[in-house]
Protein backbone atom coordinates (compact mmCIF):
# COMPACT_ATOMS: atom_id res chain seq x y z
CA UNK A 1 0.00 0.00 0.00
CA UNK A 2 1.52 3.41 -1.15
CA UNK A 3 2.23 5.81 1.69
CA UNK A 4 -1.00 8.20 0.12
CA UNK A 5 -3.29 5.17 -0.10
CA UNK A 6 -2.19 4.47 3.57
CA UNK A 7 -2.81 8.31 4.57
CA UNK A 8 -6.34 8.50 2.86
CA UNK A 9 -7.03 4.95 4.20
CA UNK A 10 -6.21 6.67 7.59
CA UNK A 11 -8.02 10.01 6.76
CA UNK A 12 -11.51 7.88 6.04
CA UNK A 13 -11.60 5.47 9.13
CA UNK A 14 -10.62 9.35 11.58
CA UNK A 15 -13.93 10.29 9.51
CA UNK A 16 -15.94 7.11 10.39
CA UNK A 17 -14.81 7.27 14.16
CA UNK A 18 -15.52 10.97 14.58
CA UNK A 19 -18.79 10.08 13.32
CA UNK A 20 -19.67 7.36 14.95
CA UNK A 21 -19.44 9.17 18.05
CA UNK A 22 -21.10 12.39 17.17
CA UNK A 23 -24.04 9.73 16.58
CA UNK A 24 -25.57 9.58 19.39
CA UNK A 25 -27.14 12.80 21.19
CA UNK A 26 -25.37 14.53 24.07
CA UNK A 27 -26.74 14.14 27.44
CA UNK A 28 -24.36 16.14 29.58
CA UNK A 29 -25.26 19.49 30.47
CA UNK A 30 -21.56 21.38 30.13
CA UNK A 31 -22.65 24.48 31.50
CA UNK A 32 -24.59 23.54 35.09
CA UNK A 33 -23.06 23.19 38.22
CA UNK A 34 -22.54 19.74 38.86
CA UNK A 35 -22.82 20.31 43.24
CA UNK A 36 -26.04 22.07 42.40
CA UNK A 37 -27.60 19.91 39.70
CA UNK A 38 -26.32 16.25 42.32
CA UNK A 39 -28.23 18.95 45.43
CA UNK A 40 -31.86 19.18 43.44
CA UNK A 41 -31.34 15.61 42.46
CA UNK A 42 -30.86 14.42 46.43
CA UNK A 43 -34.11 16.77 47.35
CA UNK A 44 -36.18 15.36 44.54
CA UNK A 45 -35.33 11.89 45.61
CA UNK A 46 -36.04 12.37 49.40
CA UNK A 47 -39.41 13.92 48.39
CA UNK A 48 -40.37 11.43 46.32
CA UNK A 49 -38.53 8.36 48.17
CA UNK A 50 -36.36 7.49 45.77
CA UNK A 51 -32.20 7.49 45.07
CA UNK A 52 -30.03 8.90 43.26
CA UNK A 53 -28.07 7.53 40.45
CA UNK A 54 -25.24 9.70 38.89
CA UNK A 55 -23.89 8.79 35.86
CA UNK A 56 -20.70 10.55 36.17
CA UNK A 57 -18.86 11.04 32.73
CA UNK A 58 -19.15 13.34 29.64
CA UNK A 59 -20.19 14.26 25.95
CA UNK A 60 -16.56 13.22 25.12
CA UNK A 61 -16.98 10.04 26.19
CA UNK A 62 -18.47 7.57 23.95
CA UNK A 63 -19.31 4.23 26.26
CA UNK A 64 -21.39 6.79 28.36
CA UNK A 65 -23.59 8.31 25.63
CA UNK A 66 -24.18 4.66 24.44
CA UNK A 67 -25.09 3.71 28.36
CA UNK A 68 -27.65 6.41 28.04
CA UNK A 69 -28.99 5.82 24.88
CA UNK A 70 -29.18 2.02 25.86
CA UNK A 71 -31.15 2.94 28.85
CA UNK A 72 -33.47 4.79 26.98
CA UNK A 73 -34.09 2.01 24.47
CA UNK A 74 -34.90 -0.44 27.22
CA UNK A 75 -38.82 -0.25 28.99
CA UNK A 76 -37.34 -2.85 31.36
CA UNK A 77 -35.00 -1.19 32.55
CA UNK A 78 -36.63 2.61 32.46
CA UNK A 79 -39.19 1.59 34.08
CA UNK A 80 -36.76 0.34 37.11
CA UNK A 81 -35.27 3.90 36.97
CA UNK A 82 -38.79 5.93 36.95
CA UNK A 83 -40.11 3.79 39.69
CA UNK A 84 -36.31 3.89 41.99
CA UNK A 85 -34.00 6.89 40.98
CA UNK A 86 -33.52 10.20 40.44
CA UNK A 87 -31.17 9.71 37.53
CA UNK A 88 -28.46 12.45 36.09
CA UNK A 89 -25.83 12.60 33.96
CA UNK A 90 -23.16 14.68 35.68
CA UNK A 91 -20.76 16.08 33.52
CA UNK A 92 -16.85 15.56 34.32
CA UNK A 93 -14.52 17.28 31.81
CA UNK A 94 -10.55 16.33 32.83
CA UNK A 95 -9.29 19.20 30.71
CA UNK A 96 -7.12 21.72 31.80
CA UNK A 97 -8.23 24.08 28.65
CA UNK A 98 -11.54 24.88 30.41
CA UNK A 99 -9.89 27.06 33.48
CA UNK A 100 -8.77 26.75 36.68
CA UNK A 101 -12.50 27.22 37.81
CA UNK A 102 -13.98 24.40 36.04
CA UNK A 103 -10.93 22.31 37.31
CA UNK A 104 -11.70 23.06 40.87
CA UNK A 105 -15.74 22.16 40.48
CA UNK A 106 -15.16 18.76 38.85
CA UNK A 107 -12.80 18.05 41.64
CA UNK A 108 -15.07 19.57 44.18
CA UNK A 109 -17.80 17.22 42.62
CA UNK A 110 -15.25 13.97 42.24
CA UNK A 111 -14.51 14.66 45.73
CA UNK A 112 -18.25 14.65 46.70
CA UNK A 113 -18.99 11.73 45.09
CA UNK A 114 -15.82 9.63 46.70
CA UNK A 115 -13.92 10.06 43.85
CA UNK A 116 -15.48 7.21 41.42
CA UNK A 117 -13.13 8.18 38.48
CA UNK A 118 -10.89 5.53 39.17
CA UNK A 119 -13.09 3.21 37.74
CA UNK A 120 -13.16 5.15 34.28
CA UNK A 121 -16.23 6.36 32.63
CA UNK A 122 -19.20 6.32 32.55
CA UNK A 123 -19.43 5.24 36.62
CA UNK A 124 -22.26 5.17 38.49
CA UNK A 125 -22.80 6.47 42.09
CA UNK A 126 -26.01 5.43 44.02
CA UNK A 127 -26.96 8.54 46.69
CA UNK A 128 -29.37 7.63 49.04
CA UNK A 129 -32.13 10.13 50.15
CA UNK A 130 -29.69 12.36 52.24
CA UNK A 131 -27.26 12.54 49.47
CA UNK A 132 -24.67 9.53 51.45
CA UNK A 133 -22.85 7.69 48.58
CA UNK A 134 -24.00 4.24 48.97
CA UNK A 135 -21.86 2.56 46.13
CA UNK A 136 -19.77 2.84 43.23
CA UNK A 137 -20.50 1.06 39.91
CA UNK A 138 -17.30 0.66 37.75
CA UNK A 139 -19.69 0.64 34.11
CA UNK A 140 -16.89 -2.29 32.74
CA UNK A 141 -19.09 -4.98 34.83
CA UNK A 142 -22.14 -4.32 32.96
CA UNK A 143 -20.60 -4.58 29.42
CA UNK A 144 -21.09 -6.65 26.54
CA UNK A 145 -19.15 -6.60 23.13
CA UNK A 146 -19.78 -3.06 22.26
CA UNK A 147 -23.22 -2.33 23.92
CA UNK A 148 -23.91 -3.44 27.70
CA UNK A 149 -26.17 -6.23 28.88
CA UNK A 150 -29.44 -6.09 29.95
CA UNK A 151 -29.70 -8.50 32.95
CA UNK A 152 -26.58 -7.33 34.33
CA UNK A 153 -28.05 -3.51 33.92
CA UNK A 154 -31.49 -4.46 35.81
CA UNK A 155 -28.98 -6.78 38.35
CA UNK A 156 -27.42 -3.60 39.04
CA UNK A 157 -30.50 -0.83 39.17
CA UNK A 158 -32.89 -3.46 41.12
CA UNK A 159 -29.74 -4.32 43.49
CA UNK A 160 -29.81 -1.02 44.51
CA UNK A 161 -32.94 0.65 44.70
CA UNK A 162 -34.32 1.82 48.07
CA UNK A 163 -37.03 -1.34 48.50
CA UNK A 164 -33.51 -3.96 47.75
CA UNK A 165 -31.50 -1.93 50.39
CA UNK A 166 -33.79 -0.71 52.94
CA UNK A 167 -36.62 -3.38 53.16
Amino acid sequence: MSKKSFLSFLAFLFALMTNAQTALPKVYDENIDPIEQINQAVNKAKSEGKFVICQVGGNWCSWCLRFADFIKKDNAISNVIDESFVFIHVNYNPKKSEGEEKMQLAKRMLERLNNPARFGFPVFVVLDEEGKVLHIQDSSFLEEGQSYNQEKVLRFFKKWTPGAVKP
